[in-house]
């Protein structure tokens, strides 16, 4: 009971009230494990599952593995336009080693992509990992 009464002192277990009724409800199913990893994640927070999953859910940094298939799937995208550029890039190797010149616009582009390749890599990398 003291227990109880100590959370109240500290900090609130329910959401205030509001003056428009909340009517809407949500159901979700989970199994044995994933109770057991959100009831103890919602002891870790002080709050109650219920409201652990509201507050997550209403988080606007919340990461889905929908919306981090998305980010992969650009980023691949990216590389393989990248993949594109380095080909030109090459082709234009090949006509300044045929011709002995080289376009000057070319050189800029060069440039550009070696300091874009590795950074999009370790991001790309990095990303993996996560």
């Amino acid at each position: 009971m003291a227990d109880k009464n100590e959370r109240r002192l500290f900090g609130r277990q329910r959401r205030a009230n509001v003056d428009v009724p909340r009517d809407r409800r949500y159901t979700v199913k989970v199994n044995a494990e994933e109770d057991a990893q959100l009831r103890a994640r919602a002891v870790v927070a002080g709050v109650t599952v219920s409201r652990l999953m509201f507050e997550s859910a209403m988080n606007a940094h919340i990461e889905t593995d929908t919306s981090r298939q998305e980010v992969i799937a650009e980023f691949f995208a990216v590389r393989r336009l990248m993949a594109n550029v380095a080909n030109n890039v090459n082709q234009l190797a090949k006509y300044s080693n045929t011709e002995s010149v080289f376009p000057q616009d070319a050189e800029a582009i060069v440039a550009e992509y070696r300091a874009i390749v590795p950074r999009l890599s370790d991001a790309l990398d990095r990303l993996a990992e996560s």
